[in-house]
């Protein structure tokens, strides 16, 4: 994603105030349902101007600024908090999608955008009252903050640590389903970080627990933030002995080593017992690249 957070600018309130009265600052809009994408050819986020929203007798509780792009203003605004009429004005000629499907459909800078906002409007629904003394908060630094009038709190975005790992022996890799999966669908085992644990203590631990497999020489590869609501996935490898998987705690339906044989079968969609997450998750990005260490 290349726009630019404007981290400085945004404390300035004048000059977001301005901002918000500028015609060429533009508006993306976003439902606890998804986002809003045009439906013409190229998809895209929709952009309203102020002046559309104006136009649409939208009522601008609390914009959040997402940043500059292209050095005019973003924001971003809620279409649960606008009154019906306004949402249908300013939803004509484009459709509410889900970040799950959002992240398929758009282009990668267009869906890295759609993560951010939706992340970013997910945590502001949750914590409109001080976790401290039960005041309602107010948005600060253009809604990269929340602060509690009573206590002085100051309440900052978070995002929960997943790990998420690929485990193999060499020549199988050990994948698990969830029941609410669709048919045949595996990926790699994930599980959030508790706290006072190291990334690769919680690997060894969410392996174990979801498994009964040990695990080895964990190395960090890549991440991946992912808006369900919060959460910045943190993709390893790691490597195994082997030794019979059992689904343990309750989370998988199952869990199985699976040939590269079978996994690059499963790539090329030639698989008829194995179906692979879809590219846009990092589980892809660490099937695949495991598969292109092994010979053909």
């Amino acid at each position: 994603m290349a726009l630019d957070r404007a981290t400085t600018l945004r404390a300035d309130p004048t000059w977001v105030t301005r901002r918000l009265g500028d015609p060429d600052s533009r508006v993306v809009l976003v439902s606890r349902d998804g986002v809003l994408v045009g439906e013409g050819a190229g998809p895209e986020l929709i952009r309203r101007s102020i002046g559309d929203l104006l136009a649409a007798g939208a009522v601008i509780t609390e914009p959040v600024l997402l940043g500059l792009e292209q050095g005019r203003a973003l924001f971003a605004v809620d279409l649960d908090a606008l009154a019906r009429a306004s949402r249908a004005a300013l939803t004509r000629g484009a459709s509410v999608v889900t970040l799950r499907a959002a992240g398929a459909l758009l282009p990668r800078s267009e869906g890295g955008l759609a993560a951010y906002l939706g992340s970013l409007l997910s945590w502001h629904r949750a914590h409109r009252f001080c976790p401290n003394c039960g005041t309602a908060t107010t948005v600060a630094e253009a809604g990269y903050s929340r602060r509690c009038p009573s206590c002085g709190a100051v309440h900052f975005p978070r995002t929960d640590p997943v790990v998420i790992m690929l485990v193999a022996t060499g020549t199988h890799v050990l994948l698990g389903r969830h029941a609410n999966w669709p048919p045949l669908r595996y990926s790699v085992l994930a599980g959030y970080v508790s706290p006072g644990e190291t990334l690769e203590e919680a690997v060894a631990r969410e392996v174990r627990e979801e498994s009964g497999v040990d695990v080895y020489d964990s190395r960090y590869v890549a991440s991946q933030p992912w808006p369900f609501p919060s959460s910045l996935m943190l993709g390893f490898e790691a490597r195994s002995d082997g030794g019979e998987p059992t689904a343990r705690d309750g989370e998988l339906e199952d869990v199985r080593w699976f040939t590269v044989e079978d996994a690059r079968a499963a790539v090329h969609g030639h698989s008829a017992e194995l179906e692979l997450p879809p590219r846009v998750a990092i589980a892809r990005l660490l099937i695949e690249r495991w598969i292109a260490g092994r010979p053909a």
